[in-house]
């Protein structure tokens, strides 16, 4: 695969860094932060609403990021793409605009182990203030999703929240096939799928999935922070009150009643992040450049490399699945003896980025029974040695803390 970390400043800048905290956030190529650069340097407005040159410059840009969103996701509508801050107000939006209109009492709501906080906690909360019953989907031994409690539980509920690629095990959950199971059982549930981790690194097709909703972020994916995306199919969001009330979002406004715009003005009231939009298109335009496949395939190459050579070093333990062909670019592990921060920092005095915690998947540690672990997650821009360099910083901190 071609060296694209040329095409990363941040490298150029940063003399000797090792990168591997990409699912954290991504690095920004220089053609991204031009498009950020030149919004605000050349046509600086705000959307929807000036009809001078620049205003609608910025307007036009902006739609046709949402068209780009369209395609590179296979959504049917450029109105069923909702511009938000983040994967998570995404997810939010979801659980108040439409989870608290829907979820009643003993309904089932449920959600997976191997969820990001993010696509837990807010349907933990809604479930409790709506004494509904929150259904947590084990994992196997192995690092999947328990399919055989997913399937039988998901037949009689009405909401279900999944991820299609676990930020800490990197099990790529074969939604397609297991949404057209439940929906064979049950043809009323809605299901949201956590894409935050998955679309910055292999093909989305929400026609294929079938989900009702979809939210991923930009920031993953060599966007601009603040910037997130929801799907949902059009008409669940013609059915949903807005979430935010103010500018933009109105269609008609007196002392008497307000009525809302179309979709999707609806659900983006007050000023967008504009250059994070921008910022959006042309990260897009740059993946698909590459081709996301041909990315997949790197990433699990260095996979591969990577899970080989950490098999050499005693006490470390690897989490998630053994076929590399089900998993995205990441490992998360422990080392036996050493805590996870220690070695983070050991890694991080070599210049080695990588994170250690728990990745806002808590009750997934404590399943695992492990207080924290170390992360490592790759993207087009690593390469095998940056795999190398991270092996012998993990054998320095072997050596620093042998007994």
């Amino acid at each position: 695969m071609k060296d694209y970390k040329k095409d990363f400043p941040i490298f150029k800048n940063n003399s000797g860094l090792i990168y591997l905290d990409s699912g954290a956030t991504s690095q920004k190529p220089q053609v991204v932060i031009d498009s950020i650069v030149e919004f605000y340097s050349a046509y600086n407005a705000n959307i929807h609403r000036g009809i001078y040159p620049i205003a609608e410059k910025a307007t036009e840009k902006v739609e046709e990021v949402r068209i780009k969103v369209t395609n590179f996701i296979h959504a049917k509508d450029p109105s069923e793409i909702i511009f938000t801050k983040s994967a998570t107000e995404a997810t939010n939006l979801v659980m108040y605009a439409w989870g608290k209109e829907n979820i009643k009492k003993d309904d089932i709501v449920m959600t997976t182990l191997m969820e990001h906080h993010a696509n837990f906690v807010p349907w933990q909360i809604l479930s409790a203030e709506k004494e509904a019953l929150f259904d947590v989907v084990n994992i196997t031994t192995d690092g999947y999703i328990d399919e055989k409690q997913l399937l039988e539980d998901a037949k009689s509920a009405k909401f279900l929240a999944i991820t299609l690629l676990s930020n800490m095990l990197g099990t790529i959950v074969p939604l397609a096939r297991i949404i057209k199971e439940i929906r064979r059982n049950n043809k009323e549930i809605k299901i949201l799928v956590d894409a935050a981790q998955a679309a910055p690194h292999m093909k989305i097709d929400v026609q294929s999935l079938d989900c009702d909703f979809l939210v991923f972020s930009g920031h993953k994916m060599l966007a601009g922070t603040g910037i997130g995306i929801l799907y949902a199919k059009k008409n669940i969001l013609e059915d949903m009150n807005p979430y935010i009330f103010g500018g933009d979002m109105i269609r008609e406004v007196s002392i008497e009643r307000t009525t809302f715009a179309d979709l999707p003005s609806k659900f983006e009231g007050g000023t967008l992040h504009i250059a994070g939009i921008i910022s959006l298109g042309t990260a897009i335009d740059y993946l698909e450049n590459i081709g996301m496949e041909k990315m997949q395939k790197y990433e699990q190459e260095l996979l591969t490399y990577c899970v080989e050579q950490m098999n050499t070093i005693d006490g470390l333990r690897m989490y998630g699945p053994e076929n590399i062909a089900e998993r995205g670019g990441l490992v998360s592990f422990t080392i036996k003896g050493i805590h996870p921060h220690d070695i983070a920092q050991i890694l991080a005095d070599e210049n080695i980025c990588v994170r250690s915690g728990h990745h806002c998947t808590m009750p997934l540690h404590t399943h695992l029974g492990i207080p924290a672990s170390v992360r490592a997650s790759f993207y087009l821009y690593n390469s095998d040695e940056d795999i190398d360099l991270l092996v012998k910083g993990l054998l320095k901190a072997k050596n620093i803390f042998k007994k």
